[in-house]
This record gives C-alpha cells, structure tokens and sequence, in this order.
C-alpha cells in the first residue's frame, strides 16, 4: 500500500459529505457510486431492506426528504492504512416524514462515528454508529422528550 493511499482514502470519503452537504439529491447518489464498492458491505443496522451503494443511496435520500438542511460537520478524520474513521455532527431540520414521524419543524443535532475500509480506490465496508436516541429525543418522540 502506498504511504499516500491514506490521505487519498480521506480525500474521497470528502466527496461524499461534500455531495451530501450540497443537497443536491441527483448528485448525492452519483457521488455515493463513485465512493462506495456497489456492493459495499454496510454493518450498521438500517431499516430498510436494500443493500450495497442502493441502501446508502434510500438512507440519503429519506434523510433529505426528513431533513432538507441536512449537514455533516466532520469533526475527526483518521487515516491508517486502508480504514477511515470520521466522527461527525450531523444537524438538520425536522420537514419531513421520518421514522414514521410527521414532520415537527424541530432542529437536531446528533453524532455518528463511522470507521470505512477501502479497497483500491472506494469503500468497499462500513461500520457506523449513530445516535438515533438523540434524534428521537429531540424531536418528542421518547417519553419524558422535550413536546
């Protein structure tokens, strides 16, 4: 492996949150195809039935419809050998149907840390936790939750 493939390995996973954070939903999935392996392995729970860069592109494209503000602030970026690791603060405001909540008009703010493993060039594993009890929290969803 190359002493530079750790900086490039960085440098792609930017595209991404560079893409997500245009909310431009057309060049989302172009760019999640450019950066993901199609049938990346993802090994977080997701609650949707897809799989590969087809599950990464549903989960983007039902978090803009909930949150059109969506933003990824990338707070960490670690790089060794062929894995990366982002810590993350993702905000966005509540406009849309999600986790089959109505919309509320609520701001949140959550963390998620995902560690990628790249083969070649794209990241062909993920491992993520997010902090979806304080997304629910937020938005009222939990009892003893701000209304």
């Amino acid at each position: 492996m190359s002493a530079f493939q750790p900086a490039r390995n960085k440098e792609t996973l930017a595209r991404l949150h560079e893409a997500v954070n245009s909310g431009d939903a057309e060049l989302i999935p172009k760019a999640i195809d450019q950066v993901f392996e199609p049938d990346v392995l993802i090994s977080t729970p997701l609650p949707i039935g897809a799989t590969g860069t087809e599950a990464l592109k549903e989960v983007f494209s039902r978090l803009l419809r909930a949150f059109p503000d969506l933003h990824i602030a990338v707070e960490d970026v670690i790089a060794e050998g062929d894995r990366v690791v982002s810590r993350n603060t993702v905000t966005g405001t509540h406009r849309g149907e999600y986790l089959g909540l109505p919309p509320t008009g609520k701001p949140v703010s959550y963390n998620e840390i995902f560690i990628c493993r790249f083969a070649g060039d794209r990241v062909a594993e993920t491992w993520g936790v997010v902090d979806v009890l304080a997304q629910l929290r937020q938005l009222g969803a939990l009892p003893g939750s701000p209304a």
